[in-house]
């Protein structure tokens, strides 16, 4: 079979057409920030939010398919641990919590509780393999996941193939970068610890009893404790904010209940 130039080139034109759409449509990779094998450098850069406003709304406490969440402030050097898992293609060029634009190639992920623009280290213990993103969103929630990183920081960390992966996540620094001099390391982004207030007893015995009760009704999330001093009080821990310490008065019709800050 023999093929004129006119031919030959069109089908050039179209072997090359076909190979382009076949390779930009892929959106699993090694390592990214990857479609198929071809490298994007011309990612734009990330329009980072950081206003006092944008802060205020997304540190307030929110509830999603009825759990009630209370976004909390942290420290440099906090550690948690669980199951890090990630998203990309479905909510790419979408807006985030905090009204960015999620951007699946950005060393990003979406946390429940830390403020907006925390960095974080993310060690995949499965494998060793670390990486360091900024939190810009909130999630996951599914029970027993911490963290829900980016398509490119999932790759880096080699879990895109599995989903998941056991992680640990570090607190290395707030508002969009790591802490590096001693007083930004020292920099303590916390409310404190609240306090509910249950009782106060002149006899030990008093606050022992209301103590107990209290720890046959409670959620095994937050603690009973007595404060000896003047008097013996009463004292409700577990609070990460006083916005939840509100809550917790509200909800189990503890009116006349104080919240202590310490």
């Amino acid at each position: 079979m023999f093929l004129d130039k006119k031919t030959i080139k069109f089908s050039f034109l179209a072997i090359v057409s076909a190979s382009f759409i076949f390779t930009g449509c892929s959106s699993k990779s090694s390592s990214g920030p990857y479609i198929g094998k071809r490298v994007y450098k011309d990612i734009p850069k990330e329009k980072i939010r950081n206003s006092k406003a944008m802060h205020r709304a997304t540190m307030r406490p929110y509830t999603i398919a009825g759990k009630r969440y209370y976004p909390t402030l942290a420290k440099i050097g906090d550690v948690q641990r669980g199951i890090a898992s990630w998203y990309g293609p479905n909510f790419h060029s979408k807006k985030t919590s905090n009204g960015e634009i999620y951007n699946m190639y950005a060393d990003t992920a979406a946390h429940k509780t830390l403020p907006m623009n925390t960095m974080v280290r993310v060690d995949n213990k499965d494998n060793g393999k670390s990486v360091i993103v900024r939190i810009n969103d909130r999630g996951p929630f599914v029970s027993g996941r911490i963290i829900d990183l980016s398509n490119k920081a999932a790759h880096d960390i080699g879990m895109v193939r599995k989903g998941t992966a056991r992680v640990s996540v570090t607190v290395l620094g707030f508002h969009a970068k790591i802490a590096k001099t001693k007083a930004e390391k020292a920099e303590v982004a916390t409310v404190g610890k609240y306090y509910v207030q249950v009782g106060a007893f002149s006899r030990l015995e008093g606050a022992k009893i209301t103590k107990r009760k209290f720890e046959m009704a409670l959620e095994n999330r937050y603690k009973v404790v007595i404060k000896s001093t003047d008097l013996n009080r009463v004292w409700i821990s577990g609070f990460r904010s006083e916005a939840e310490a509100r809550d917790f008065k509200a909800n189990h019709d503890l009116n006349s209940a104080m919240i202590i800050a310490e």
